[in-house]
C-alpha cells in the first residue's frame, strides 16, 4: 500500500502557536503583506486560556490587556476579566483580522533547509523563510523531584490540571510553590479544605496597590533600561512574586497565607520535614511553574543546559531565521502578557521584514 502523500506548502513565515503571542504576530505579518500560516495544535481558539483553572482572572481591567489593533472589550459587571472572557476575545480577534490559523496542527519538528526552515507535522510540511515559535509554557508543566513522590497514596496534580476547589472539600491539602498560582489556589482551597502551604523561601508579597497596570509599566521601564545600556532596576521581580488580588487579600485576612518551609520528602500518607515532624495529606497540588514548550525545536540543537535558546531580543542568535515570542522575560520583559505580546511581536515582525528584504536584494544582485 503506497505511503500517503505529504502535503507541502511554501510561505514566507510560519508561526507555531495560535495563542495570544501567535495572534499578535499574525496581526503584524498581515499588515506587512507577508504570506504566512499560523499552526496551532488546539482544537479551538483561545490558546492556554482554555485550560487555566476556573477562577483565574487577569491582573488588570480589560482596557489594559489589548492585543494590537483591537482593545479587549470590558466584561459586563466585572473589573478584571475571567478566562472565558479572554478566550472569547482571542476567538473574536482571530476572526476580526481573518488570520490564517490552521488547527489542529501539531508541529513535530523544525529543521534547517536551503534558504529557510522546514516545519514538519502529521498534517503536512511547510517550507518557510522564517519561523516564529509562540508555543508558550502551559504545555510544559514543571514538577521537581522529591523522595517518596511515587509512594504517596494521595492525589497529586499540577497547576496545569487543577480543576477548582470543589473536589477537595473536607480534605487535607498540601500546596507547594511560592508564586501567584500557589497563592491564588491556596486562597480558594483554604475556604473548603485544611491547607498547608510550603515554599522554598519566604513568599514575597507585592504591595496591595500593585496590579497588572503597574507591572506593565515596570516591565516597560526595565526594557528601556536594557536598550539604553543603563543599570537594570530589577523589573517586576524587584516588587515581589505574588500579586495581592482580591482572593489572596481575603485569605490573608483569614490568616490562611502562612507559609511553611519545604518538606524533605513525601511518605505514603503525607510529608516529612527536616526536624522529623510529619503531617498527613489527602492531596498535593504542585504550583511549581512551567518551562518553555520547545520540543518542536529540538532538531535545531539550539537549547543550552539552562533549557533556553540564546536570543538577542526575540531572535535566535545562532539561527536568525528563528524568533521566539511569549516565553516571559527571557524573550523581552512582559512578553507573556496580552499587552506585552503585541509589543514584542511588532519588533520581531519588523526584524523579519528587514531580513527578508535584505535577502531579496542579495539574491537579485
Amino acid at each position: 500500500m503506497p505511503e500517503p502523500e505529504i502535503l507541502r506548502h511554501r510561505v514566507d513565515v510560519v508561526v507555531i502557536g495560535g495563542g495570544q503571542a501567535g495572534l499578535a504576530a499574525g496581526y503584524f505579518l498581515r499588515r506587512a503583506g507577508l504570506d504566512f500560516a499560523i499552526l496551532d495544535d488546539r482544537q479551538e481558539p483561545g490558546g492556554s486560556w482554555q485550560r487555566v483553572w476556573p477562577s483565574l482572572r487577569l491582573f488588570s481591567p480589560a482596557r489594559h490587556n489589548p492585543l494590537p489593533g483591537w482593545p479587549m472589550p470590558p466584561q459586563p459587571g466585572v473589573e478584571f476579566p475571567d478566562a472565558d472572557h479572554t478566550v472569547d476575545y482571542l476567538r473574536r480577534y482571530e476572526q476580526r483580522y481573518e488570520l490564517p490559523v490552521l488547527r489542529p496542527v501539531r508541529v513535530t519538528g523544525v529543521h534547517e533547509a536551503e534558504e529557510g526552515l522546514l516545519v514538519d507535522s502529521p498534517q503536512g510540511q511547510w517550507h518557510a523563510r522564517a519561523v516564529i515559535s509562540a508555543t508558550g509554557t502551559w504545555q510544559s508543566p514543571y514538577v521537581p523531584s522529591y523522595p517518596g513522590m511515587r509512594e504517596f497514596a494521595g492525589r497529586q496534580l499540577h497547576t496545569a490540571s487543577y480543576p477548582g476547589p470543589e473536589s477537595f472539600e473536607g480534605e487535607r491539602v498540601l500546596v507547594v510553590g511560592g508564586g501567584n498560582s500557589a497563592a491564588q489556589i491556596l486562597a480558594e482551597l483554604s475556604t473548603v479544605a485544611e491547607t498547608t502551604w510550603v515554599t522554598r523561601r519566604p513568599p514575597r508579597f507585592m504591595p496591595d496597590d500593585v496590579d497588572g497596570r503597574v507591572l506593565f509599566d515596570v516591565a516597560t521601564r526595565q526594557r528601556a533600561e536594557r536598550e539604553a545600556g543603563v543599570a537594570d532596576s530589577g523589573g517586576v521581580g524587584a516588587l515581589g512574586d505574588i500579586v495581592m488580588v482580591e482572593s489572596v487579600r481575603a485569605a490573608r485576612e483569614r490568616g490562611a497565607l502562612h507559609a511553611h518551609p519545604m518538606f524533605t520528602g513525601l511518605t505514603r500518607d503525607g510529608a516529612v520535614w527536616p526536624d522529623g515532624s510529619a503531617e498527613n495529606f489527602d492531596s498535593a497540588v504542585w504550583c511549581t511553574g512551567f518551562r518553555p514548550a520547545l520540543r518542536h525545536l529540538r532538531p535545531l540543537g539550539l537549547r543550552r543546559e539552562s533549557g533556553r535558546i540564546p536570543t538577542a531580543g526575540t531572535r535566535s542568535i545562532e539561527l536568525p531565521r528563528l524568533h521566539l515570542l511569549g516565553y516571559g522575560d527571557w524573550t523581552e520583559p512582559a512578553s507573556a502578557t496580552l499587552i506585552g505580546a503585541g509589543r514584542t511581536a511588532r519588533t520581531a515582525v519588523s526584524e523579519i521584514v528587514s531580513t527578508l528584504a535584505e535577502r531579496n536584494r542579495t539574491n537579485a544582485d
